[in-house]
């Protein structure tokens, strides 16, 4: 679930509430008890940037994934289970 601020347009009050997707705005201030609280707009707590789990997931043009640049060779990595030591789910 997300966690959305809030903010009091009567007091000033900042207020954060954890809150499922389609679950309705408050709108009454815990401070003060006025029906003037606002979401503020904020950015998300995390960015997907750097190499790693998403790192062949957004190529673009020409660029060839990691994955298919070994032309039918078994690499270390893919004959113990592609680093994760045949202990996940997908083996």
């Amino acid at each position: 679930m997300p966690i959305y601020e809030y903010q009091c347009n009567a007091c000033g009050h900042e207020h954060e509430a954890l809150q499922k997707l389609g679950a309705e705005p408050l709108v009454v201030c815990p401070a003060c008890n006025e029906a003037e609280l606002k979401k503020k707009i904020s950015a998300a707590g995390f960015r997907l940037k750097g190499s790693g789990w998403y790192e062949t997931d957004f190529k673009s043009g020409n660029k060839k994934n990691v994955a298919g640049e070994s032309s039918g060779s078994t690499s270390s990595s893919s004959a113990s289970g592609g680093g994760c030591g045949n202990s996940c789910a997908c083996h």
